[in-house]
């Protein structure tokens, strides 16, 4: 008898990096559940592609803003074994110059990458402390590290949640559980068009290209992977040198 799959979790799986994400540990032989909020249609294509690459996958929906809608959905699926693999990829940008930045753009940008790293983390860690291994991935940005205009509520939300990650590493060392950030740079995806052209990236980033989803899900993979039992409370850039 086959021992059972490691069951992975990625947060806004059904973005670009998250989807790019979820198809790696798919291929990894991690057994995925891709989460949405509002888009679950995205989410089920994931599904698609990483079952027929041979993989397993499942869809689900829930706001991670949302507490009690968070809670059920997770104990739902922690009622069939833990969840060992966690990626906390939901985030949205609500960009605006801080004097002109609205109440509702500096809270609903901390919500879903603060609250929702609480919502969806704390329920899934102590399950995931009994079996004695686990990998949390959080998805940072450079923007925590050296600032962006127009994102200070993006790039507090980031910072937070890198010294989150560094916090919980401590807590959970001993226990056969790492905890690591992953800070993107200037990723191709819906997230970034229009905010940087051509011009922008070659100015910005000494390799003078955007990167690619892949090549954070990459990174992403590797330190979800029992080779990387040593590397924790790390953040750690993918950024084409960047400072």
């Amino acid at each position: 008898m086959s021992a059972p799959k490691v069951r992975a979790l990625v947060t806004g799986g059904s973005g670009a990096l998250g989807a790019a994400i979820c198809r790696r540990l798919g291929a990894a032989g991690r057994l995925v559940y891709v989460h949405a909020n509002r888009n679950e249609s995205a989410a089920q294509e994931v599904v698609r592609e990483i079952r027929e690459a041979g993989g397993q996958a499942h869809a689900l929906a829930f706001d991670v803003t949302d507490t009690e809608s968070t809670r059920a959905a997770l104990d739902r699926i922690l009622e069939e074994a833990p969840i060992q693999i966690l990626v906390n990829n939901a985030a949205i940008h609500d960009d605006a110059a801080f004097p002109g930045m609205s109440a509702v753009q500096w809270q609903s940008v901390i919500d879903v990458s603060l609250k929702g790293f609480y919502n969806v983390t704390q329920p899934l860690v102590l399950p995931m402390i009994r079996t004695r291994w686990g990998r949390i991935v959080n998805i940072s940005s450079v923007a925590a590290l050296v600032g962006n205009r127009g994102q200070v509520n993006y790039a507090a939300a980031k910072g937070a949640l890198n010294a989150a990650t560094k916090a919980l590493s401590l807590e959970v060392a001993r226990r056969g559980v790492t905890v690591n950030a992953v800070a993107p740079g200037i990723i191709a995806s819906g997230m970034s068009e229009g905010v940087f052209d051509e011009a922008a990236i070659a100015a910005l980033v000494p390799m003078q290209r955007a990167g690619s989803a892949e090549e954070v899900a990459s990174l992403v993979g590797y330190l979800a992977s029992a080779e990387a039992g040593y590397i924790t409370g790390q953040i750690i850039s993918v950024n084409g040198g960047m400072a």
